[in-house]
């Protein structure tokens, strides 16, 4: 068994753990920290909207591609100096075509950027393609995206409600969701990363990632808060954080498993292809699963203990735990405490008796339990001799 293996299999047993739900504050600080800071950048920064939200137009063109083909075509498109053109976005598309993303531009520009990519290719610019994009088609595409996040997060409230038979984990679940969608936009403004309809559905992704690894946790909340208000030993947050030590080698191993490939796959995307889909779609899976897994361990348990404690019956349990913790305390303190106090007159009594009978030296020491008289008294039998029975 691997290292790991022998920590997660110790974390079950409950012989090693982490007190996360103790510890919420800290986390519940550095959360609201990320978001703030998230928030922060969204509103400062704003978002890099990509052509298809924004509108613009798009140039596609055949050509071989070589290491030099983005800053070529680049450098191409900027020395037309169309008006209102800013910073062009040049993506290759195997190694074949390239493609050309530029905001919207008036029709005799958009005819000069058409013909600076036909000279940079080496073809006719009857074989440039370009179309206008509209910045209605993108809001529509918006619109979408925000009316298929509300209904997700409904249809998941009630889900989990149903499964848990409990509004209070589709709450703490809700929380999450949101926490993780918060961080990755975030980084995403605070980077400037475009986005596109490759990183929305990136992000819609993370949210189903995210929400099945919190029902695993939940799930393991309940099996072990299952009939715990009949009993004094845990109480429910004692419980719940049981519960993530249980899961959480195995969220690390999930996360870590799922993170290797879309790592790899960012990498690709942003060093080798640079500017595309791929990496819009790498970025926000890797953000997004990794504060999902955060949120999982550290926030939605802790969410759900503090709404579950507030309820009468944990807060009557947490009272009898606190009890009985008390009165196993002072039990175990009182046989040292009768120990220390009855050591020392024991001792001075057995040491007074032992000097008055070395005292006496040799003499026969008088017995000191109390004598009868009628035992002391009492005749003993004789045997006359021989002689004197007249035989």
């Amino acid at each position: 068994m691997s290292k790991l293996g022998q920590i997660g299999a110790k974390l079950h047993r409950g012989e090693v753990s982490y007190d996360f739900i103790g510890h919420r504050k800290f986390w519940f600080g550095l959360s609201i920290a990320l978001v703030v800071i998230s928030l922060g950048g969204l509103f400062a920064r704003g978002l890099a909207l990509g052509i298809e939200f924004k509108g613009g137009v798009e140039y596609d063109a055949a050509v071989k591609v070589t290491s030099s083909t983005v800053e070529d075509f680049t450098a191409a498109v900027k020395a037309t100096n169309a008006k209102g053109l800013g910073d062009p976005v040049v993506t290759t598309i195997n190694d074949n075509k390239v493609r050309v993303q530029t905001k919207p531009l008036a029709q005799a520009d958009v005819g000069n950027v058409r013909a600076a990519i036909a000279k940079e290719a080496g073809i006719p610019a009857e074989q440039v393609t370009s179309q206008q994009i509209g910045a209605s088609w993108g809001q529509q595409i918006a619109d979408k995206a925000i009316l298929a996040l509300i209904v997700f997060l409904v249809l998941v409230f009630a889900v989990i409600w149903l499964y848990f038979r409990e509004p209070k984990a589709s709450m703490a679940a809700i929380i999450a969701l949101i926490h993780d969608v918060t961080i990755t936009v975030g980084v995403y403004a605070l980077i400037g990363f475009d986005v596109t309809p490759a990183t929305v559905i990136g992000v819609l992704t993370i949210l189903g990632y995210s929400l099945y690894d919190t029902v695993v946790v939940f799930d393991k909340v309940r099996e072990n808060t299952r009939g715990i208000t009949g009993s004094n030993r845990f109480t429910y947050s004692d419980a719940t954080n049981l519960a993530v030590n249980q899961t959480v080698v195995r969220s690390i191993n999930t996360t870590v498993t799922a993170l290797l490939p879309v790592g790899a796959i960012l990498v690709v995307g942003t060093v080798v292809l640079g500017t595309g889909p791929l990496k819009d779609l790498s970025l926000a899976l890797f953000v997004g699963i990794a504060v999902g897994a955060y949120s999982s361990i550290f926030i939605a348990p802790s969410l759900l203990a503090v709404f579950k404690e507030r309820e009468p019956g944990m807060k009557a349990l947490s009272k009898r735990v606190s009890a009985k913790k008390a009165q196993t305390a002072a039990a175990a303190a009182a046989p040292v405490a009768v120990a220390t106090a009855g050591a020392a007159p024991r001792s001075a009594v057995q040491d007074t008796a032992r000097t008055s009978d070395r005292a006496t030296g040799s003499a026969p020491t008088p017995s000191s339990r109390p004598m009868r008289a009628t035992s002391a008294g009492r005749p003993q039998p004789t045997r006359k001799p021989r002689s004197k029975r007249g035989k």
